[in-house]
């Protein structure tokens, strides 16, 4: 990555951002659960600011071993932790408060994060996030950088925007890798003179812009799928995914 695109100024409406992380027993939307997440504060230089929290959880139900090879928790670590119904409503608080105090929420693949942690409120009975602006450097990656080629992993755009990833698929890390991540990625885009991909004027301009960029990379998946499953229906949804 260019290392002129450093020096790119970020407008007032980054200076101050939330990243948000979580790690799971799998990648049922529906009906996985939450075993660790991670909320932190960040400047737009990428300091880590105070305010941010992380959960270990006992998800109420076994972690297959293949999700604990990934994240490192064993039904043994997660024994004497907080449950869910106790650590979700903690979760779902910080994320509303950064939302009410008009902080953008980042996360890496929102709709893995958010669509889990949607269910999990239902489950409890709870209301579900009250969103505010959320910002997604996947969604943002393939659209900015549609032609790039390999993979769109956090640790694929980590190394492209010179991220250190030390401790990947922990919550904590995970969230802070994503959010230098995206401020590189987002100069990156300020950089760019795309002719239809303005850069946004507003933290709002920003998440509408996503809604409408997801739809059309679902559609374009959607569209390659069917050339193998030919009744393959897309799942639209940003930031949240719900199922019929």
């Amino acid at each position: 990555m260019n290392e002129n695109n450093q020096k790119i100024e970020l407008p007032e409406w980054l200076n101050t951002i939330a990243v948000f992380d979580t790690e799971t027993t799998g990648l049922n939307l529906r009906e996985d659960r939450i075993v660790t997440a991670s909320i932190q504060r960040m400047n737009f230089n990428g300091e880590v600011l105070s305010g941010g929290k992380d959960w270990i959880i006992n998800p109420g139900i076994p972690i297959p071993e293949i999700a604990s090879q990934v994240h490192g928790y064993y039904d043994k670590d997660v024994a004497d932790a907080p449950t869910s119904d106790k650590a979700v409503p903690e979760i779902l608080d910080a994320i509303n408060l950064c939302f009410a105090e008009g902080i953008p929420v980042l996360a890496y693949n929102a709709a893995y994060d958010f669509t889990i942690l949607h269910y999990e409120a239902k489950r409890y009975g709870l209301h579900p996030v009250e969103f505010g602006n959320v910002i997604d450097p996947l969604v943002i990656d393939k659209t900015i950088d549609k032609y790039r080629k390999g993979k769109r992993t956090l640790g694929a755009a980590a190394e492209r925007y010179n991220v250190s990833l030390a401790n990947a698929h922990t919550a904590r890390d995970d969230a802070i890798a994503a959010g230098h991540v995206g401020l590189g990625m987002l100069r990156f885009f300020r950089a760019q003179d795309q002719p239809g991909v303005p850069f946004p004027s507003s933290a709002q301009d920003l998440h509408d812009l996503q809604v409408k960029w997801a739809d059309a990379i679902e559609a374009s998946y959607a569209k390659w799928r069917q050339t193998d499953v030919p009744d393959y229906k897309p799942i639209f949804g940003w930031p949240v995914k719900e199922f019929s």
